[in-house]
């Protein structure tokens, strides 16, 4: 705290008594006031709220008929502002004039720049920006050091208050701006890098997607890529990650989202009904189609036609699924006339289709006709980040599908989904949590728990006190490798960071997941 702000005593023998003076109660009490309103600023949350308070606050402690609040990024550029007094065109001019005005000189020197008339200061007489403006009784002053975050200008022209008081007080308030600016502009940058796929969202109807990782991100660019031409598509990926809802995402998102989006999982009908599953049958085609069978592609007329699992497919309906794509064109079984096939295709395999190949299980030429545009599907270990929100969304989900009590996920379950292993990825995420919801639900919890979620897992602190699973070893290492790290480093997460070679925004997130606290002795 600097010293502007703080109580101002003498000793005696009684101890320490204020100073009595009706000036000095009278800049005691307004020491104190701006030291409580700044307690208050640092509870701001948002930058737009901050600027505004603490601009407001600014001109109430100087007396000042115009002030500019202006917040840099990381690499110096002006990325946040607001103004008090000052017209749009004057605001205009100001900030045209910050890169060679007094604003300039108040961030390239680090130091308060004052003036009772700008307009008369050898200084600054010859700017222009101070000519055209008329601007007289000026302070600028730096918010932070080496380089500031940010600068604080105020301009003045009816009684303006330039004593040394009265800068001191607002280069305390300045001073004590800058910490409570970082805080804030962290949080802004930790949360950028955690929604990373605001971008792709406002570009996409992403309904059901969750999650703002930079795995998702780079996955939806791809969509919004693809998604508006009229290309086949291959997802990729491993099993339960999700390639079916970003199938429906493409489509609801293409040329053809008025059509009908049509799935056929080819793992799950056998060889002998692929065709007929496909391609339909004309009536008498065989002994099941009297009256003729509606195919997927034509189901799929005007649309999307989704192939999940399409490495399954026998040869044979690969064949005809490639002179489809050819032509444009297909023979419904038992027809002698083709029919058109008016379909984008997506299709989707986990397995190695280029290995399939390889081993004349796939054929090469539709393997090529597929990937044209191949999106792969990160797995959710590649997506971390999102595994507590994603926990979160299934929670609600199954706890409105079963009718049951609004539940929510406890911190130390949300924390074991977060450091677990998922194998089955999205997938099993989802079912593990629909069924916590459950058996929480049944015992009449009020929040789903980690042994609702891993009711099979062995208490985390056995007795012996040795780890009994692979898991528990590893997030125990885990928790003590960073801990170590961040004491060696005090507690500075850029530090720490760098040390890990992991971002800042991760090592936040292992220090909420495992429930660090730096010890007492640690803070001295």
């Amino acid at each position: 705290m600097s010293l502007a702000l703080a109580v101002r005593s003498q000793p005696t023998k009684m101890g320490f008594k204020m100073a009595v003076g009706s000036n000095e109660s009278a800049k005691l009490r307004r020491e104190r006031d701006l030291y409580l309103r700044l307690l208050e600023l640092g509870k701001v949350d948002d930058v737009e709220s901050l600027l505004r308070r603490a601009l407001s606050l600014a001109i109430e402690i100087t007396n000042a008929q115009q002030g500019y609040l202006e917040l840099h990024d990381d690499d110096g550029t002006p990325r946040w502002h607001l103004a008090h007094g000052i017209t749009d065109v004057e605001l205009k001019d100001l900030q045209r004039a910050v890169s060679r005005g007094i604003i300039a000189e108040a961030i390239a020197t680090g130091r308060t720049v004052s003036t009772a008339s700008a307009f008369m200061d050898p200084r600054f007489e010859a700017r222009d920006s101070v000519r055209l403006g008329h601007i007289e009784a000026v302070r600028c002053i730096p918010i932070g050091s080496a380089p500031p975050r940010g600068v604080l200008y105020l301009h003045a022209q009816d009684r303006p208050d330039f004593s040394t008081d009265a800068q001191a007080s607002i280069e305390a308030f300045a001073d004590n701006l800058a910490p409570l600016v970082d805080r804030v502009l962290t949080r802004v940058r930790d949360q950028e890098a955690r929604d990373a796929t605001s971008e792709a969202r406002a570009k996409l109807r992403l309904d059901g997607i969750v999650g703002h990782s930079p795995a998702l991100a780079h996955v939806l660019d791809q969509v919004a890529l693809v998604a508006p031409l009229q290309v086949n598509v291959l997802l990729t990926g491993d099993s339960g990650t999700g390639k079916s809802q970003l199938a429906r995402v493409i489509h609801d998102n293409g040329p053809r989202a008025a059509g009908s989006f049509v799935e056929l999982n080819c793992a799950a009908i056998p060889e002998q009904l692929a065709e007929n599953e496909l391609f339909g049958a004309s009536p008498g085609g065989h002994s099941e189609a009297k009256h003729g069978v509606k195919g997927k592609i034509e189901a799929a007329s005007g649309g999307t036609l989704f192939l999940d699992e399409i490495g399954e497919l026998a040869l044979a309906v690969q064949a005809k699924l490639l002179q489809v794509l050819q032509s444009g064109e297909y023979l419904p079984l038992g027809s002698t006339q083709p029919a058109q096939a008016d379909v984008r295709l997506i299709a989707a395999t986990n397995g190695d289709l280029q290995a399939a190949v390889a081993a004349h299980t796939f054929r090469e030429d539709l393997f090529y006709r597929l990937l044209v545009l191949p999106v792969r599907v990160p797995s959710l270990a590649e997506r971390r980040s999102d595994i507590t929100e994603l926990a979160s969304y299934f929670c609600r989900s199954a706890c409105r599908k079963h009718h049951l009590p609004q539940l929510k996920m406890s911190p130390n379950a949300l924390h074991a989904a977060e450091s677990s292993e998922w194998p089955g990825n999205v997938r099993q995420l989802a079912n593990a949590v629909e069924a916590a919801a459950i058996r929480a639900a049944g015992t009449g919890a009020e929040q789903v728990e980690v042994f609702h979620l891993f009711p099979d897992r062995p208490s985390e602190s056995p007795e012996d006190g040795v780890p009994r699973t692979f898991q528990e070893a590893t997030r125990r290492f885990q928790a003590e490798f960073v801990s170590k790290s961040l004491e060696e480093n005090d507690w500075n997460v850029v530090a720490t960071s760098r040390q890990l070679d992991v971002a800042r925004s991760h090592i936040y997130n292992l220090i909420r997941i495992f429930g660090l606290q730096r010890r007492p002795d640690d803070s001295s």
